[in-house]
């Protein structure tokens, strides 16, 4: 069997979506299926442009895509779309749409109705999506296809807690369009929070982690920092990464900041990785009660949901004061991150190409 995967977002980003598809994408690979990647092109991808993007992706995501083709157009028994909202026919033999972003489109014409009925099976990455798809867009969510976490890769050994340091962390790119990281916002809430105990907050740093997609949101960011400590690092590889998960006590998000998801759900998180990543390491998510992240934290660690600033850092301050507690809520952020299994995701993957 061959199957393409294809998103119009490549070979530009390197975010959540697609490490999400090149995740599906070496699953299939791991089957033994004849994988590709597709990339919008008017021409036949040049050996230079296929061997920089694989060599980007690469280092993005820490393991290799040896094996993985990388091409234009293709014709496959299984076209598997990452959309961006827009819809074509496609003359494969079946059609997965993946939806990742609530969009509130209009797909009520007839043209958007039959586009919508070539994609035999639809899926969307986090039950929030899927409430707001099926509600504006007028069709039916076979799935909930939830992105995995590599728990193993992310945590520590024995003795996690030696490595922990008084890090608060936050990981995103930085642009100011639809689902906004708020690093602006992260950043005077940790002014304010080092205000309320500066004695307390003296050896404590937020570290801001994610590539500069938009310069001129970057450098007003920077623009914040003044004296605070406040570290940003826009290259880090995916060891590096990791490394900062694994050293991180708490992680921040403040996707939807003063956002009404209701009105505007593409600007809420719609998943939200990094969270269940910094789960994964035993980070403490401290995390805004909006979109996927309910999803993530679960009934266990709603606790840490916050709906305004003040919750936001009353709750970070009381964990910053209480190591013990700190640490449990820690191991207990990463048994919750392991229900977010490869297992899991591998099985809903195969099921929905029709090899389970």
């Amino acid at each position: 069997m061959k199957i393409a995967l294809y998103s119009p977002y490549l070979p530009k980003h390197t975010g959540g979506g697609e490490k999400y598809l090149f995740d599906c994408a070496k699953i299939l690979q791991e089957e033994g299926l004849d994988v590709s990647i597709a990339i919008s092109s008017e021409k036949a991808l040049s050996d230079l442009e296929i061997a920089e993007t694989r060599k980007k992706y690469e280092n993005f995501l820490n393991y290799s895509l040896e094996g993985i083709n990388f091409i234009a157009s293709p014709l496959f028994d299984v076209l598997y779309y990452q959309t961006d909202g827009s819809l074509f026919f496609s003359l494969a033999k079946r059609n997965i749409l993946h939806i990742q972003i609530p969009l509130k489109l209009d797909k009520s014409s007839f043209l958007e109705k039959m586009k919508l009925a070539n994609w035999q099976i639809k899926n969307t990455n986090s039950e929030f999506t899927k409430k707001y798809i099926e509600r504006f867009w007028q069709t039916k969510i076979d799935f909930i296809h939830q992105p995995y976490v590599n728990a193993e890769e992310l945590s520590s050994p024995n003795n996690w807690q030696d490595k922990k340091e008084k890090i608060i962390l936050s990981v995103g790119r930085f642009f100011c369009q639809l689902h906004s990281k708020r690093q602006d916002i992260l950043i005077n809430f940790f002014k304010d929070l080092v205000a309320l105990d500066p004695q307390v907050l003296k050896d404590w740093r937020l570290v801001l982690v994610g590539k500069k997609e938009d310069p001129a949101f970057a450098e007003k960011v920077a623009g914040l920092v003044g004296d605070l400590k406040v570290e940003i690092i826009h290259d880090a590889n995916r060891l590096e990464l990791v490394k900062l998960y694994q050293q991180a006590s708490i992680y921040w998000h403040a996707s939807g900041f003063e956002i009404n998801e209701e009105a505007e759900p593409e600007k809420v998180e719609h998943f939200g990785i990094s969270t269940l990543e910094a789960m994964a390491a035993r980070a403490v998510p401290i995390v805004i009660n909006k979109g996927g992240q309910k999803e993530i934290l679960g009934e266990n660690l709603s606790f840490f949901l916050w709906d305004d600033e003040e919750t936001c850092l009353r709750k970070t301050l009381d964990l910053i004061k209480d190591q013990i507690k700190r640490e449990n809520f820690a191991e207990l952020a990463h048994q919750r991150s392991l229900l977010f299994s490869k297992e899991k995701f591998r099985d809903i993957l195969l099921t929905m190409i029709g090899k389970k």
